[in-house]
Order: structure tokens, then sequence, then C-alpha cells
């Protein structure tokens, strides 16, 4: 406990907007941070991403299969985006991308929505149908003499 040397009187007389001088006021709870939202909010638009559907997808995997079968490729990954979707094909998993598939609504009207790239960032094929497209990647028998 303390001495009564220790404790002052503080004065009590109002102050200007009704406040009593010499008391601190009571700290008012401030409210807690918000977690951020996963939403975006309701006035602006996320980004939509562009994304292969399913049939996009089978038509991919069936060459992709073929070709693991074959040896050529070991692993793949997929990249999802706001302005393209990417398809990446890696002959081993430490390499950078053998092949791409790509998907870029913006050249729907023009060159093909589909685009077939090598590592070099040569466009092996562009095209509106895709099956197309991903017949670019499949080895083609060579010729050779006897």
């Amino acid at each position: 406990m303390a001495n009564s040397e220790d404790l002052r009187v503080v004065p009590i007389r109002p102050d200007i907007g009704g406040r009593m001088a010499g008391f601190a006021e009571p700290a008012t709870p401030r409210p807690a941070p918000e977690a951020p939202s996963l939403q975006a909010p309701s006035h602006s638009r996320a980004p939509a991403l562009v994304a292969f559907d399913r049939h996009e997808l089978r038509q991919i995997m069936n060459v992709y299969g073929r070709m693991v079968a074959a040896g050529e490729w070991r692993d793949y990954a997929i990249d999802f985006g706001p302005e393209r979707a990417v398809f990446s094909i890696f002959r081993r998993t430490s390499e950078m991308p053998l092949y791409r598939v790509i998907k870029d609504p913006k050249l729907a009207r023009k060159q093909g929505i589909y685009s077939a790239v090598a590592a070099t960032g040569l466009i092996l094929k562009r095209g509106h149908e895709l099956e197309n497209v991903v017949a670019a990647l499949e080895k083609r028998p060579k010729l050779t003499t006897v």
C-alpha cells in the first residue's frame, strides 16, 4: 500500500468541453483490426482467372500421357492468371519447360486463342482449335533411308 506522502490530490474543475481537468479521460477501447478479407470488396471486381476447362485439359492430357508413356516427358505444371492460362511440359522437374500450351482469350479474334510455344520461345502452332495446336507437340515419325 502507498504512503500518504505518495498520494497527490488533484483538483477537479470543469474544463472546456465539459471534461474534468486533472483526470485522464477513460480510454476508449480501440476496435480490433479486421482480418484481411479473402473476398474482393463489392464495389470493385476481382480479376477473373483464365483457366482450361475439362475438355481442353482432356485433349492436352491425352497427348501428355502418350509422350510420358514414350519416355519423352516427365512432369507438367498448370498456371492460371488474369490474362492467360499456361500448361507447361517438362522433360525433368528442375528444368525450364520444354513446351508450353497457352490459352490467351485476347487473341481469340486474331491469331487464335491457343498457342504451342517451344522452350526457345518459338511459336510452333497457333489456332482456334486446341486439338490442332496440341498435335504440333507430338513427335512425328522421321523419314529414314535404306
